[in-house]
């Protein structure tokens, strides 16, 4: 382990190999893998569990305390997977009694400035833009993009492979492989770019394009939408991830961009 002129708390359990750069602060009862580096004033309070080959920025702060009202002080982890990449002033709250952690899993980039607030749940290969704000208790899934400035409802669910589009205020769940975009937030076609990208074939796009235009082109409820889809579409472990996705949602799912529009304008008259 490399250290000069930082503060490293003698219960801390740091692989030798980790670099430390002056002015970083570790306290007690945190664990850093082998290959990771942290930078100059960066901050990593007690309950933090930093995977392999991680990067941790300056002015990043990881597992503070809970900006939860609730919180009293019980014992509660953060888990950052590894090969996460941590950028500027980023800040990672730990968990509470609700869940116990709060867990950004590997592969993962979160920018600068981004907040991930106590008892979320991020996949691994997530891009966390910059300046995004997580609310407490969000899960987001493998592969998901929030884009910079994008502020992201509590409790809200973003689905594997999403694409959430810059500064969009995400209250509604975000199905899996779909885009997200306009205000109020809504359904701006399947993330065909980011599944190209990661090895989809043009079948496989295609066959979810057409469970979406179940969900969002027929004018069908949920409901009726799920049941069409069992019906119609031949099985498929995407198919089956989309139903499940729909069907489990608590606050609800984003809506078609027809019924988007048509919700501003009714509001702006009220």
């Amino acid at each position: 382990m490399t250290q000069s002129l930082s503060y490293i708390h003698p219960d801390a359990r740091i692989a030798q190999n980790v670099e430390v750069e002056p002015f970083a602060m570790i306290h007690q009862d945190v664990e850093i893998g082998e290959g990771s580096w942290i930078g100059s004033h960066a901050v990593i309070n007690s309950g933090a569990r930093i995977g392999k080959n991680c990067k941790i920025y300056p002015g990043a702060v990881i597992s503070a305390t809970p900006q939860d009202l609730k919180y009293n002080n019980e014992y509660t982890l953060t888990i950052i997977g590894d090969n996460t990449t941590i950028r500027e002033y980023a800040t990672i709250s730990r968990g509470t009694e609700e869940h116990w952690k709060t867990v950004v899993g590997a592969d993962c980039l979160i920018m600068a400035y981004a907040h991930v607030a106590h008892d979320c749940r991020v996949g691994s290969s997530c891009i966390i833009g910059n300046n995004v704000q997580m609310a407490g208790h969000v899960h987001v899934g493998d592969w998901a993009i929030i884009s910079a400035l994008s502020a992201v409802h509590q409790f809200v669910k973003i689905g594997p492979h999403a694409f959430v589009s810059g500064a969009s205020l995400v209250r509604k769940d975000v199905p899996p492989f779909t885009k997200a975009a306009r205000e109020p937030i809504s359904y701006a076609g399947i993330n065909s770019v980011g599944l190209r990208r990661r090895g989809f074939s043009n079948e496989k796009i295609i066959e979810i394009q057409n469970i979406y235009r179940y969900v969002y082109m027929k004018g069908l409820n949920n409901a009726e939408a799920m049941q069409k889809i069992e019906l119609e579409l031949p099985p498929s472990d995407e198919r089956d991830i989309i139903i499940n996705f729909i069907r489990n949602s608590e606050r609800g799912i984003m809506k078609s961009p027809f019924q988007a529009s048509g919700s501003a304008e009714g509001e702006a008259q009220s």
